[in-house]
């Protein structure tokens, strides 16, 4: 009996030691609305409330799920897995529920975000350009982008400019994303060159790209402000590789916003997350009261604006 109950003691140390240490939480996407977050863990996603407490698993499968992104409505979510050997589209209720996939390719499926109109996904993808590119054909650097209807159907090439992190305006008209010009590795850090990121705009309409940064080293994931005339992105100017920027949509600079964190929402176990502290060298979902309602992705900290 007592070695059961050593043996049962130890179990539960154990699992209350490794529910303390979660560690890379990645990928958080906050709903439209504010108040849920959700993120990838361990390959797979879970939703917890903006002001804290406890995560709850909304995917458990042995393939890797990740890339969580939020229909307008906040109805849906759509997110890449691997659970036929590649990632492809898939979309589930934000709620929970059954996983409808939606691409089928062999080249790997990336949602970048839902059309305004929540009829598609918008998604990058490694599939071969067009015949008349002039890019070199090197498959999985630059990004096509495609439409997949939410209900299911064909793919239809979006856009072949080689775009990441793409995302529409409101009206579905403009879409700003970050751009690839070459081989250099996306985590490296505090490089310049000529192949670092910059943020483009593009006029769906007019078929037209506006350049709106031009910092010699990173400028990544860009999201729209809220009255669509500025946006926000990272940037290493000035050393830092979590500088916050705010532009107006012409490409002047706002301000930089370098906001100390204030609470931390995740950092503990999806399965029994509570708000507190983390160290700087580990990753949590942080919110800071800055000026808008939407997320920002940083490695090895992940913050959320709201």
């Amino acid at each position: 009996m007592k070695n059961w109950t050593l043996l049962f003691t130890l179990l539960t140390s154990l699992q209350t030691f490794a529910q303390n240490e979660a560690r890379w939480l990645r990928n958080p996407a906050i709903s439209p609305d504010g108040k849920t977050i959700v993120f990838g863990y361990k390959g797979d996603l879970y939703k917890v409330p903006s002001t804290g407490g406890e995560a709850i698993p909304l995917t458990l499968h042995e393939a890797h799920d990740q890339m969580p992104v939020w229909s307008r409505d906040g109805k849906w979510l759509a997110f890449a897995s691997d659970r036929f050997g590649n990632f492809d589209v898939y979309v589930m209720p934000a709620t929970g529920g059954e996983a409808k996939r939606l691409t089928y390719h062999s080249a790997p499926d990336i949602p970048y975000d839902f059309t305004p109109d929540g009829k598609s996904v918008l998604f990058g993808t490694a599939r071969n350009d067009v015949y008349t590119s002039a890019r070199f054909p090197q498959r999985g650097i630059f990004q096509k982008m495609y439409k997949v209807p939410v209900g299911g159907g064909r793919s239809v090439m979006f856009n072949s400019a080689g775009a990441d992190f793409a995302r529409f305006n409101k009206t579905g008209d403009k879409l700003i994303f970050q751009d690839r010009k070459g081989y250099e590795d996306a985590l490296r850090k505090h490089h310049t060159s000529a192949v670092t990121r910059d943020i483009w705009i593009y006029d769906v309409k007019k078929d037209e790209y506006i350049q709106v940064s031009d910092f010699g080293g990173e400028d990544r994931e860009p999201v729209w402000g809220g009255d669509e005339n500025t946006f926000y992105y990272l940037s290493e100017k000035d050393g830092g590789s979590q500088n916050f920027t705010l532009r107006s949509c012409c490409g002047v600079l706002v301000m930089r916003l370098v906001p100390p964190p204030s609470t931390a929402v995740t950092n503990t176990s999806p399965r029994t997350t509570k708000a507190n502290s983390l160290p700087l060298g580990d990753s949590a979902v942080w919110v800071t009261p800055v000026l808008m309602g939407r997320i920002f992705s940083s490695r090895p900290r992940v913050s959320v604006f709201t």
